[in-house]
């Protein structure tokens, strides 16, 4: 009886089960995005734009080349008040997995592109503070219907 009892709990567990395997999400998971918010200072937005057209514009092709980045764009917008970004660099990567061991691989693309290694690199983007703020970045992931 004991058995039998045993048996029967397996096959209704089994047949709820069932219904919750056999389905099949209707999205992959895309593609991520990371979107940089930025709050150019007064006066400094024609400098601004210069920089990203020259030295960060070659680093994103350069990176694209790689296979590192997938897509990258620059957004101007109004923002509603003095705190909010007017800017928004939109970096677009092929999957999560790009981000692994990405500082080896943007590090000679950084050094091909600015002739300066990275400590350098870095020592120069905390001198744009003149140019610009960032007031923080923000990560999203494309849900592809399929």
């Amino acid at each position: 009886m004991k058995r039998m009892h045993s048996r029967m709990i397996c096959v209704l567990l089994a047949l709820v089960a069932l219904p919750a395997m056999a389905q099949e999400r209707p999205y992959t998971e895309g593609p991520v995005t990371i979107v940089t918010s930025v709050n150019v200072v007064d006066g400094q937005f024609e400098n601004y734009m210069s920089f990203l057209n020259s030295t960060w514009r070659r680093v994103m092709e350069e990176s694209k080349t790689a296979g590192i980045v997938a897509d990258y764009h620059v957004y101007g917008a109004q923002p509603r008040n003095p705190e909010e970004a007017d800017m928004y660099l939109v970096v677009t990567y092929p999957n999560m997995a790009a981000f692994d061991g990405m500082t080896e691989r943007m590090e000679p693309i950084i050094t091909k592109v600015t002739k300066m290694n990275y400590k350098e690199a870095d020592e120069a983007s905390g001198k744009r503070v003149v140019m610009r703020t960032i007031l923080g970045e923000e990560m999203v992931r494309e849900l592809v219907f399929k």
